[in-house]
């Protein structure tokens, strides 16, 4: 079963990967510090970490897999990946076991989470070294937490939809990513194509909060708007959205990367991943 899974979540990891997604790496783009060939290698490296979840704690997980995927990749490919599959990886478990449900049982986890969580994420977020991170007075990510895991994603969810996941029991992935990736995988019959629209749904109805981090709120609202312009002309379905795709993706790249919509990749990634687990073979 915890086979089955840790295969899951490296073919979610794949397939988001190489989804031609607007301003992200792609099967097509590469960074000029991280290529598809890195998050390859990032998504082959959570094997192992995610081999025996029942017997870990959410951050040992994520602790387990920055340090295997920091192994083999420089750069930071798939923090936000890590934070968001380990506690669904926990839940669906547990749901598995139980014969109950994913979210249920990831409402009584995220609850769960204790200061040594905490304290064993941070080490892996300063290991991994996400950008456009800063500084905070409460909490912050350089000191030793005497909170739990989830008080402290709550008091970072204003700037990150990451640690708003957390506090809200995944609301974005199940209340938009999952109908997203279903309605779009049972229209166009591929995930490439799928995960692509799932991005743009995502992205135009929630901000980038990487691309906020690193310029601002109003950059990061009107790149939503690009997406919601291109969800308009029909997306990956239709040639006007075809080419609105690409028209969004030149606007997105430049040399650094600034507006790079990571956050809302590490979604759709999460949204494919529970797609994955609902849809795989028993």
């Amino acid at each position: 079963m915890e086979h089955k899974l840790s295969c899951l979540i490296q073919l979610a990891c794949v397939l988001e990967a190489c989804a031609p997604k607007p301003g992200n790496v792609n099967r097509y783009h590469d960074f000029y510090d991280t290529t598809l060939e890195d998050h390859l290698l990032s998504a082959a490296s959570l094997a192992a970490a995610f081999e025996n979840v029942a017997r870990k704690g959410v951050g040992q997980i994520v602790l387990d897999a920055a340090v295997k995927t920091r192994h083999w990749v420089r750069s930071n490919t798939n923090l936000g990946m890590i934070l968001l599959f380990a506690p669904l990886a926990k839940a669906s478990l547990s749901a598995t076991r139980a014969g109950g449900d994913i979210r249920r049982s990831l409402m009584s986890i995220l609850n769960s989470l204790s200061v040594e969580d905490a304290r064993l994420a941070y080490a892996a977020i300063r290991l991994m070294q996400p950008g456009g991170i800063g500084e905070v007075t409460q909490a912050d990510i350089s000191m030793e937490p005497k909170i739990t895991l989830l008080q402290a994603m709550a008091l970072a969810q204003e700037r990150d939809a990451i640690a708003r996941e957390y506090v809200s029991g995944f609301s974005i992935t199940f209340g938009i990513g999952l109908p997203a990736i279903k309605s779009a995988y049972a229209r166009g019959g591929n995930y490439s194509g799928a995960i692509v629209q799932t991005f743009l749904t995502i992205l135009s109805e929630v901000p980038d909060t990487l691309i906020a981090r690193k310029k601002g709120n109003q950059p990061a609202q009107q790149v939503s708007q690009l997406a919601a312009d291109v969800l308009g002309k029909g997306g990956v379905f239709t040639q006007e959205g075809q080419a609105g795709l690409r028209e969004m993706d030149s606007v997105l790249r430049d040399k650094t990367h600034q507006l790079n919509p990571g956050t809302t990749a590490d979604l759709a990634a999460a949204a494919t991943l529970l797609y994955l687990l609902e849809t795989a073979p028993r």
